[in-house]
């Protein structure tokens, strides 16, 4: 099979807007967490969340573009904008029929849907609803739009399976490119659920922290005293790339995509197999699928939510998985502090391995006072600061409702 390498990046999340400004909020352990702007949740039960900083769409498109997207488009077509500068691809020189877009979202466009039965419900029961409604609301746009924009006539489609949406883009799009149906793919996701719909249908399920009088701190993975997510938007696009289609056209590598996995847990709507099976398996799918054994991993970027639930099975899968290797590795989620950006987690937690494959450091899990006595303590779990560390090979996961799990494989490049 052909190789895959990554040879673009963009990246927009609550911790830095740019690729360079997430590596700075990742090596720093910024927490993006804040009170909530984009409406007014002083009744909700959750009133923070991880939002944009300081973000203008108007920077990057038309005004009148912006307003036929939904925010998560916007975000989809910001980032992959940027991840096709970065590739320094030229369009023109691309066979257009094998370039893709394999993207991913996991709710789409709730703000559009959410405004559009407002203003409805404020009318007169005439129903006027805008044109680009359905448009702007359906999660396929994102890579449609994208496709358009550079005239990519290959696969062209969006994945949906909640928290793991980004995790099966890339799955699939490896397959693409291996198999030799594809030389380049635009994948990777991205959310804009921080909407009263948004916060609110996860508070009516007790899934958020609702921890506001410390909210910087909510985000809590494998603390002893975690109550829930803190949710998070933006998005993270990746341009993999057939290696010798970019060896040939001179492109800088970031590192391999070597190897993707995914499972179902088969166990519950919402919450996590409580021994981690259907974790514990896609990774070692996703190391099999590699060629690698559990023993080459030096930092798995986990899921790791904050949820009481979630955080001890992903725990007891990767141990089950490890063996006593889990005590030479690191382990971090990143999600302390960016939050969790749903169907686009696996994007920019993808981004956030290869960024500790590049720059030799492995990012921290903020936001830990209390050991949980259900974890061992010979874990590290990379607390409160990053690490410097070699890293040449990064494990991936991410696992959403429904019991739907992914897990990717990074790798530094090698001829």
């Amino acid at each position: 099979m052909k190789r895959v390498v990554v040879t673009g990046i963009g990246a927009l999340t609550p911790i830095g807007n740019t690729l360079q400004a997430y590596l700075s909020g990742l090596q720093g352990g910024v927490s993006g967490a804040n009170l909530i702007t984009h409406f007014d949740a002083e009744k909700f039960k959750t009133q923070f969340a991880c939002e944009l900083k300081g973000f203008d769409a108007a920077e990057f498109m038309d005004r009148k573009e912006i307003r036929r997207h939904d925010d998560f488009s916007v975000y989809a077509m910001v980032t992959a904008m940027a991840a096709m500068d970065d590739s320094g691809l030229d369009v023109e020189q691309l066979d257009l029929d094998r370039a893709g877009v394999i993207y991913a979202s996991g709710i789409g466009g709730l703000s559009t849907l959410e405004k559009e039965i407002e203003d409805f419900e404020a009318g007169d029961g005439t129903p006027r609803y805008n044109p680009f409604m359905i448009p702007k609301m359906i999660a396929n746009l994102s890579a449609g739009h994208i496709s358009m924009k550079y005239g990519f006539r290959g696969p062209s489609f969006v994945t949906v399976s909640a928290c793991a949406s980004a995790g099966h883009a890339m799955n699939i799009a490896l397959d693409y490119i291996r198999s030799g149906r594809a030389d380049v793919i635009i994948s990777g996701g991205s959310e804009a659920s921080v909407t009263k719909a948004g916060i609110g249908g996860f508070n009516a399920m007790k899934a958020l922290s609702t921890r506001n009088d410390d909210y910087k701190t909510a985000s809590r993975p494998y603390d002893a005293d975690r109550d829930g997510f803190v949710l998070g938007e933006g998005g993270g696009t990746l341009i993999l790339e057939e290696l010798e289609h970019a060896k040939k056209r001179g492109a800088k590598i970031y590192a391999e995509l070597a190897g993707c996995g995914a499972t179902s847990d088969a166990y519950h709507m919402t919450a996590p197999h409580p021994e981690g099976i259907g974790a514990m398996n896609v990774m070692r799918l996703a190391l099999k699928d590699a060629g690698l054994n559990a023993t080459d991993v030096d930092y798995i970027n986990t899921h790791g939510t904050s949820t009481p639930l979630g955080d001890i099975a992903e725990i007891k899968a990767v141990q089950g998985l490890m063996g006593d290797h889990i005590y030479k590795l690191n382990i971090s989620s990143t999600k302390s502090m960016t939050g969790h950006l749903l169907g686009a987690a696996a994007a920019i937690e993808a981004i956030a391995c290869i960024l500790a494959i590049n720059h030799n450091f492995v990012p921290p899990t903020i936001n830990h006072f209390t050991d949980d006595p259900e974890i061992d303590p010979r874990i590290n779990l990379t607390f409160n600061e990053a690490q410097d560390r070699k890293v040449k090979v990064a494990l991936s996961n991410t696992f959403g409702f429904g019991g739907h799990n992914s897990a990717a494989i990074f790798k530094a490049f090698e001829e």
